[in-house]
């Protein structure tokens, strides 16, 4: 195996610039200022104590700065995992206790053992299953599961885990209990964040809240007022860990841990492909998996959670002027210094600041632009899209997960299996063929038609096929004699549609009608010269383009002559 294509650093590390530290050094400093705060906020989300997300800020990071190919992705804990984690571990445990901190450090195991494995295997493909539209109705419905987890926070009131109208109707029913002074801090802390990143994007608008908070419980005494603080911070370097990996709690997690591998690989590999775009410099999608799978891997050990890369911290740090992967080994390093040395500062932080900052961060996954879009554009991807926010919402994130990925595998199919199809006429101006319908001026050849689909032929489509064509032939105002098939968009013949090209052949020609195939791409033309019969049926019957066929037609029944080399 090619050490420079496993681990890049081998790669880019000989040739580092010197020019390029400073750049490194300030960026991976203003990221961590970034990822301190955050990290603690969204391991709170996980349903982890805040100093796990702290450590699961450090080891991930330097793995992925090794073996990732992308110069500027920031590495660590992000919203959606940390979702995931509390939805999936929570059901087995109660979450910031023994076991439920345990199972997390197994979740993390397995989902960078199964990223590593499709790396491995060159298999990002799966990601595929996840459209768009899935993408974006789960996305839009975590962000309103997130944000109404931490309510509780914000509001200083206790409100248990549940559907998201549930929570809203106990929180409205409790309405006198909130918390004052709490409820003040959270929705100012907003307030605070959402200004600096309009007015001031560069200051590092997490970091002044969490300082503007603590200073004020200190100062006001707020934490006898009633506002929670996340308590003693423990110092130190990440300590070992040892995941539970016995089979029962294998099985039980493995659905939560699959979604977590193939939903952290979209969201890293999304952000990776643009600032590759921008940067004009290229990123291995299988090494990628491979990088983020070696990261969970070696976190599981150093007391972490599942982590990938984000798309906020990633913007900062290649605005900060990120030039290599060196900028994530200082962000790594600053993050050692701070468990090293500052975690006793953040003893008074108050709870509602980490969640301001959580519900700030998910509201960029509100996505109504994308409904407004496909509304527009297509109202089939749009119904994928509401189904799935619906599901994710009513049944839970798996299940939202499974039924979204459900419907667009329908969809697919349906699409393939029901195909656009058009009957062509001539644009005598231009000598092409085109859709009638489109195009008043096309004027179909008398006796003759031409028909376009747009798609392969194979064994789920066959018999829409044949009805369509024996519908137009019905539906023709004169006698056809000849029907002719563009192939221009037919890239494949399986089995099945071959067989079907031959009964339509018999079929055709006990109507005394033609079948003439034209722009047959070179695959298919292989596929039915290995087809004995139906190479026979259609000697002389392959044309080069949709004119040529047409005029065959005319002219009278085509010989062997009349098959053409194709493409």
């Amino acid at each position: 195996m090619n050490l420079q294509r496993f681990l890049p650093i081998a790669r880019w590390l000989p040739a580092y610039r010197r020019d390029d530290l400073p750049s490194d050094l300030i960026a991976g400093l203003t990221v961590a200022v970034m990822l301190v705060p955050q990290a603690m906020a969204y391991a709170m989300l996980a349903g982890l104590p805040p100093v796990v997300g702290l450590y699961a800020s450090t080891v991930p990071m330097i793995l992925y700065a090794l073996f990732g190919t992308s110069r500027q992705l920031a590495v660590g804990p992000v919203a959606m995992d940390s979702l995931l984690v509390m939805v999936g571990v929570g059901a087995l445990a109660t979450p910031g206790s023994a076991a439920f901190i345990s199972y997390a450090l197994t979740l993390m195991l397995m989902v960078g053992a199964i990223q590593l494995v499709l790396g491995l295997l060159r298999a990002g493909f799966v990601v595929t299953f996840l459209s768009g539209p899935v993408i974006s109705g789960f996305m839009s419905a975590a962000a309103l599961i997130i944000g109404t987890s931490q309510l509780k926070h914000l509001l200083g009131i206790d409100l248990p885990r549940a559907q998201v109208h549930t929570v809203w109707t106990l929180a409205a029913q409790r309405i006198g209990e909130i918390n004052t002074a709490t409820l003040a801090i959270g929705l100012l802390a907003i307030g605070v964040i959402k200004l600096l990143k309009r007015v001031a994007p560069r200051v590092p608008s997490a970091l002044v809240v969490v300082v503007g908070g603590t200073l004020a419980v200190v100062g006001l005494g707020l934490d006898a007022a009633g506002v929670a603080v996340i308590g003693d911070v423990p110092r130190g370097l990440p300590p070992l860990s040892l995941p539970d990996v016995s089979l029962s709690t294998l099985s039980a997690l493995f659905p939560i841990a699959f979604a977590i591998a193939v939903v952290a690989f979209m969201e890293a590999i999304s952000v990776a492909r643009f600032f590759a775009q921008t940067h004009k410099y290229a990123i291995d999608p299988s090494q990628e998996l491979i990088a983020l799978g070696v990261a969970n891997l070696g976190g599981a050990f150093v007391s972490g959670y599942p982590v990938t890369g984000g798309l906020s911290r990633s913007a900062v740090a290649d605005q900060a002027g990120a030039r290599t992967p060196l900028a994530a080994l200082v962000t790594a390093a600053s993050i050692v210094l701070v468990l090293l040395f500052l975690t006793p500062l953040f003893r008074d932080l108050p709870k509602a600041v980490l969640a301001a900052i959580i519900i700030v961060a998910v509201t960029k996954l509100f996505n109504v632009a994308e409904a407004r879009h496909l509304w527009r554009t297509d109202r089939v991807d749009l119904g994928t899209l509401l189904i799935t926010f619906l599901a994710t919402l009513g049944l839970g994130i798996q299940e939202g997960i499974l039924v979204g990925v459900a419907v667009s595998i329908f969809v697919f199919v349906a699409r393939r299996t029901r195909p656009h199809y058009a009957v062509l006429g001539r644009l005598r101006a231009e000598h092409v063929w085109r859709n009638v319908e489109n195009h008043p001026d096309a004027v179909p050849e008398p006796g003759v038609l031409v028909l376009r689909f747009d798609v392969s032929f194979y064994f789920g489509n066959v018999e829409f096929l044949k009805d369509c064509i024996a519908r137009e032939i019905t539906q023709s105002a004169a006698p056809i004699r000849c029907v002719v098939l563009d192939m221009n968009g037919v890239n494949a013949l399986d089995s099945s549609a071959s067989a079907m090209l031959l009964d339509l052949l018999d079929t055709l020609a006990e109507q005394h009608i033609a079948l003439h195939l034209a722009a047959v791409k070179v695959p298919v033309q292989r596929t039915i010269e290995k087809f004995e019969a139906l190479a026979k049926g259609l000697q002389g019957r392959l044309f080069l383009t949709v004119e040529r066929a047409v005029a065959a037609a005319v002219d009278g029944e085509p010989t062997a002559a009349g098959a053409e080399a194709q493409r």
